[in-house]
């Protein structure tokens, strides 16, 4: 833990309306200082590796404005008091150069090893699934060979066309391949699309969920993932489009929250080293739903982080 409290109080703005002020995530505090830092919450506002429907460069806004719904109380269900004890800020937005695609790549994953060379863990909103590959790749560099552990309706191992592709469909094909994740001791949840290439991850797929219920599924995830440190990528795909329909490449027969929300609370304790909320697109979203449970997910992932401590 940091030295010193959050210095806006335990959980953000707590004497200010949600509808007021500036929409930082949870309601930290906003900036680029790393001191004493423990959580540092990044937005990457990019969508140009989409196969499908665009709209993701709104998420990290979406995600942070839904957030600020949850501010006046502790975090439901979790034996850690995150907000309290650990002091989080939102770092902002990684600079993006929309007419340099080709560089952002390098561009995010300098962003997100600046913020793990000061020991400050680092929680990404995207953005597309493709993001986690930069930020894998810049988790490597200080951690090695990692487990991952990826909800999501996709597998993202499809065969890349070229070495340099940005697709959000392709990234772990490569990090599988440059040895960034160590398959054997990652699991994937909710996948529900087919893919005859897995590369030797542990899939658990919707069906098995929904037949075997979470307490199961969170065992599982435990036997296969150990005390390995384990990067956490959060597809809100992985939702059933009745909970999340703001989304590129929505697949029916997802996960519902409250299974998401068990799950995460019965892996408690778990070695996380990073985190990221992906693929919310509020422009197909006009009730918000998909935002609300990004922010969810997001608020979940550091109460998560910070039962591992």
């Amino acid at each position: 833990m940091a030295e010193g409290k959050n210095p806006l109080g335990n959980f953000g703005y707590s004497t200010t309306p949600s509808f007021s002020g500036l929409p930082t995530f949870f309601g930290q505090p906003y900036t680029q200082d790393l001191q004493n830092v423990d959580i540092a919450v990044s937005g990457v506002p990019f969508d140009c590796a989409t196969s499908n429907r665009p709209g993701t460069r709104f998420g990290p806004r979406g995600i942070r404005e839904a957030s600020l719904l949850q501010i006046h109380e502790p975090p439901y269900g979790w034996d850690v008091d995150a907000f309290s004890d650990y002091k989080i800020i939102d770092y902002g937005d990684v600079q993006i150069d929309y007419g340099d695609v080709r560089g952002f790549p390098q561009r995010l994953q300098n962003h997100v090893a600046g913020i793990l060379d000061q020991n400050v863990t680092s929680l990404v909103l995207g953005g597309d699934h493709y993001i986690t590959y930069p930020i894998l790749k810049a988790h490597a560099e200080i951690h090695g060979r990692m487990s991952l552990l990826q909800f999501d309706a996709h597998s993202d191992t499809w065969k890349a066309n070229e070495p340099t592709d940005i697709d959000h469909g392709t990234m772990l094909y490569h990090a599988i391949n440059e040895g960034l994740i160590d398959p054997v001791s990652s699991v994937q949840v909710g996948i529900r699309t087919t893919n005859q290439e897995p590369m030797g991850m542990n899939i658990i797929d919707s069906f098995e969920v929904h037949e075997r219920g979470a307490q199961f599924v969170a065992d599982k995830i435990r036997e296969i993932l150990g005390n390995n440190p384990t990067y956490l990528t959060f597809d809100i795909d992985s939702l059933d489009p009745a909970y999340a329909p703001g989304t590129g490449t929505p697949v029916w027969g997802g996960l519902t929250p409250i299974q998401v929300a068990v799950i995460l609370r019965k892996i408690m304790g778990i070695n996380v080293i990073g985190m990221d909320v992906v693929e919310v697109s509020p422009p197909y979203d006009t009730s918000g739903i998909t935002s609300v449970a990004g922010a969810h997910v997001a608020v979940d992932l550091i109460c998560l982080w910070a039962s591992g401590k």
